[in-house]
């Protein structure tokens, strides 16, 4: 096979098209959820009905193990730690350090307004009871995924939390080493050996162990997975929370005559890396560094050690070189894009990432390729896909808060409101609830 690689280009020199002709142009690709809904609906109702059972049993078939039990021994988490390789595990000391920092400067506070006198309303943020933190592994192991899930869930305070990972047959039904080690690193004492949809339903429905143990259900549920584990997550959507219905991972690179080509070559390369269905896209108004870039995917590609899936992701339809005038249309072009990741660079690259209005995270400059924050940035890398970045942002403290408001109002100041409500209710055909506020001072007269 040959190794080299041009990347399909999308012309937008000389012309201004509108938003919707951008959301259909931009090279695109994502997954149909719709169309695995009908495969997943038996295994979520399933382990609704039968709980571990069932699990354990689609288990057997997707992972090739049963676990002796869902719930991992204590001493499996610790074995794995002290088993792990010095290397990484300092590199996982240095990644969670670094995601506690930013993470710690995330939490809100409670805030109380004095609306008018004798009349306040306070906001205050509490964590989820209980969450469900999904591990994928499928094709690589993904310890950054734990620290990812992890560490924000623990910063916003949540008392309960289980990691959930696919058991692994060479393990002996238990996740992958490295999954429980990052997990014991963090504290995390509860670990099941469950993965897929079967995962998701288990943590929405909860059940009993083999040996007897109760599995509690959680109340949210946060994690990347395959279509399967989407897909069960939109099933199980209302019961409990999810985070997102996450698609194939994406890097856009905004370029211009001063990127090096290599560099960004790699970076897209690194992207693509993930999975057959992942996006790569160079905006860059020179179609010098498109061609340059084009030559140095080839040359590189001559020493990738996934080249068959990185080869088939930067020629599917969701990769790709898209041409524009200059920056500003480059700009354009990104925001209407919304990528996962985005990275800028180009001349003054802090300025033009400071007009960045939709990504799920950005990264400015030379020097902060996209593999810096799935690791060790201490930015989170659990992101928005497929352009969600337009409305939604990646996994935070946030996430595993709720504002709960709290309203305290005094006898006066109720009454000085009255007639507000009282009209308000009337015009809107609803009087027993202006009623509600009347009765109060009718008692008292």
């Amino acid at each position: 096979m040959t190794s080299r690689i041009e990347l399909a280009r999308v012309d937008l020199r000389g012309r201004t098209p509108s938003a919707a002709e951008l959301r259909s142009a931009l090279p695109r690709g994502g997954v149909d959820v719709d169309s695995v809904l009908h495969q997943v609906r038996p295994v979520v109702e399933a382990v609704r009905e039968h709980g571990v059972s069932a699990a354990l049993e689609f288990g057997e078939r997707f992972d090739g193990v049963i676990p002796a039990t869902v719930r991992v021994p204590a001493a499996e988490l610790v074995k794995a730690l002290d088993e792990l390789d010095p290397a990484v595990r300092a590199a996982l000391e240095e990644s969670i350090a670094r995601a506690r920092a930013v993470h710690a400067d995330q939490r809100r506070t409670d805030t109380t307004t004095q609306v008018v006198p004798g009349g306040t309303v306070t906001e205050r943020w509490v964590p989820v009871e209980r969450v469900g933190l999904y591990v994928p592994g499928g094709n690589a192991v993904y310890p950054s995924s734990v620290v990812m899930n992890v560490v924000p869930a623990q910063t916003a305070g949540v008392g309960s939390l289980v990691v959930a990972s696919p058991p692994q047959a060479q393990f002996g039904g238990l996740p992958h080493p490295t999954i429980l080690a990052a997990a014991q690193l963090l504290g995390v004492e509860e670990v099941w050996a469950v993965g897929g949809a079967q995962a998701v339903a288990l943590l929405t429905y909860g059940g009993v162990d083999t040996d007897g143990a109760e599995l509690e259900p959680v109340d949210l549920i946060t994690g990347p997975g395959n279509i399967y584990v989407t897909a069960a997550k939109r099933l199980c959507r209302g019961l409990v929370g999810i985070d997102a219905e996450a698609g194939p991972t994406e890097i856009a690179i905004l370029a211009d005559a001063t990127a090096d080509p290599a560099h960004v070559a790699a970076d897209l390369i690194s992207q693509a890396e993930h999975d057959v269905l992942a996006a790569s896209v160079l905006v860059t108004d020179s179609a010098e560094l498109a061609d340059a870039v084009d030559a140095a995917l080839s040359a590189q590609m001559t020493v990738v050690k996934h080249a068959h899936r990185v080869r088939e992701a930067l020629t599917g339809k969701q990769s790709g070189t898209v041409l524009v005038d200059d920056i500003e249309q480059g700009l354009r072009v990104v925001n209407a894009y919304a990528a996962e990741h985005l990275e800028i660079q180009t001349a003054d690259a802090a300025a033009v990432a400071g007009r960045v209005r939709s990504a799920g995270a950005v990264f400015v400059g030379p020097y902060a390729p996209v593999s810096l924050g799935d690791y060790c940035a201490g930015s989170n890398h659990v992101l928005p896909t497929a352009g969600c970045a337009r409305h939604s942002s990646g996994l935070s403290v946030q996430t595993f808060l709720r504002g709960i408001h709290v309203v305290e109002y005094t006898e006066a100041a109720l009454k000085d409101v009255a007639g507000h409500v009282v009209a308000l209710a009337n015009a809107e055909d609803l009087p027993a609830h202006g009623q509600a506020v009347t009765v109060r001072f009718e008692t008292l007269s």
